[in-house]
């Protein structure tokens, strides 16, 4: 396999990411009112990630982009919490270690930015993401934290950092 690129979002990513993340939801049924399947900011990914204390990472293999996650200082989030949002990944790269790689990255972003805690909104439908940020150490919350706007999701999670 050749090796897997990881680096910050460019403009020119916007449309390809934007298909990863919606062709996703739809895959596993998720494509539901109150994510970012609707989200317009999906299509502008470049654009939101300008935003101070936030980070976007993509992950390409071969020239090809085959996803991302990024670090946002999300809405009603308490002080030194931010939320890793938008971790998706085409079908080809499941299942050989990406998804941790840019996890691995987002995380030691937020260290780095001073956030002491990271939090999560998923959704049942997703249920091998919600394995692998077990295994990073994220604990289920029984209820949402922050203002996000995303009422399709209905499991929340968060990591001390």
């Amino acid at each position: 396999m050749s090796p897997v690129t990881i680096r910050t979002i460019q403009p020119a990513d916007n449309p390809a990411l934007a298909i990863i993340i919606r062709n996703a939801l739809a895959e596993f049924g998720a494509n539901k009112p109150g994510t970012v399947y609707y989200d317009a900011t999906t299509d502008a990914l470049y654009e939101l990630f300008r935003e101070r204390g936030s980070i976007y990472y993509v992950a390409e293999l071969a020239g090809e982009l085959i996803g991302g996650a990024g670090i946002y200082p999300s809405p009603g989030l308490p002080d030194g919490t931010c939320e890793l949002v938008k971790m998706y990944l085409s079908p080809a790269a499941r299942g050989k270690g990406i998804g941790k790689m840019l996890i691995d990255k987002a995380l030691q972003f937020a260290t780095e930015a001073g956030y002491r805690n990271v939090y999560i909104e998923t959704m049942p439908e997703l249920r091998k993401a919600m394995s692998v940020y077990e295994k990073f150490g994220f604990r289920y919350l029984d209820a949402p934290m922050g203002n996000t706007g995303h009422f399709g999701c209905e499991i929340w999670m968060l990591k001390e950092l």
